[in-house]
């Protein structure tokens, strides 16, 4: 009797073994290719992705080639480099579509976004590595204030040095928050970012005392925030909110109580949606 090959098919049609883990491995190279598109790096040669996966050329140009005949990638025929395609686009469409969270909080960004002037946005907490952690986009609006030239959705930014990553840092489970900051690197983006762990605590724990955060050029110079918790029905913070725009639209030396108590209504209105029930904000800045 024949010996049936590992890598032919089985019952009913199945792949082997051997044929499964050929296409596991395919798709794994497939959306590595995919992950390697960033804002800093649109556009890659198939060189650029055998050096940065080590592929073969060979392997790299045929797994490109069919990512470009499904749509996922388009070939400049002058340069030969390849961009993100459309379906990437629609793909990206439908998963803020359907965002529960995005979807509830779109009325109010907008709203407070026209009434401010201010750019409004809504993030998350999002594992990037084992100690690489930030904070992701789900939503932004630009006011007249605080036009932007990009979008913000799918954009990461660090968690230690931006108003909504400082909310989502402070109101992890202690333990949980305690494992992230001994593992999490504090790189300096301007002379402000906090870069020690011991300032960084001492100013979360400032952030649950008074409800929101601030940042002040320690991302970038020229701009700022003010950011608030979003909650669940349960109470557990699941994402933030934030006013930002140039400083000289903030003027928080003036305007922080102001902007801090439309953040934390805004923001609220949000959870409520959501399911939360919440104190009226005054009270929680006159707490504070």
């Amino acid at each position: 009797m024949r010996r049936r090959s590992s890598a032919s098919p089985g019952r009913d049609g199945e792949a082997a073994p051997a044929a499964e883990g050929s296409l596991t491995q395919s798709v794994e190279r497939a959306l590595s290719i995919l992950s390697l598109f960033t804002d800093k790096r649109p556009a890659l040669r198939v060189a650029d992705v055998s050096a940065a996966l080590g592929l073969g050329q060979s392997t790299s140009s045929r797994l490109l080639a069919t990512l470009e005949a499904l749509g996922y990638v388009t070939k400049d025929p002058q340069t030969g480099h390849y961009r993100l395609g459309a379906e990437v686009i629609r793909l990206g469409g439908v998963a803020l579509n359907n965002n529960e969270l995005r979807r509830q909080a779109l009325g109010v960004l907008h709203e407070v976004s026209s009434a401010t002037g201010l750019g409004a946005n809504l993030s998350v907490l999002r594992r990037y590595g084992p100690v690489d952690w930030g904070i992701f986009y789900l939503a932004h609006f630009d006011g007249a204030k605080a036009p932007r030239t990009y979008t913000l959705v799918g954009r990461r930014n660090p968690l230690h040095a931006t108003g909504m990553g400082k909310v989502l840092l402070a109101h992890l489970p202690e333990r949980e928050r305690q494992a992230l900051l001994d593992a999490l690197p504090l790189p300096a983006y301007t002379p402000r970012t906090l870069t020690s762990h011991e300032a960084l605590e001492a100013e979360l724990e400032a952030v649950r005392d008074r409800g929101y955060a601030v940042e002040r050029e320690e991302l970038a110079f020229g701009r700022a925030c003010v950011a608030a918790p979003i909650r669940d029905r349960t109470g557990q913070v699941v994402a933030a909110m934030s006013l930002s725009g140039p400083l000289s639209a903030m003027r928080l030396e003036q305007r922080e109580a102001e902007l801090a108590q439309l953040t934390i209504e805004h923001a609220d209105g949000i959870s409520q949606q959501l399911g939360y029930v919440s104190a009226p904000a005054a009270l929680l800045i006159a707490a504070g």
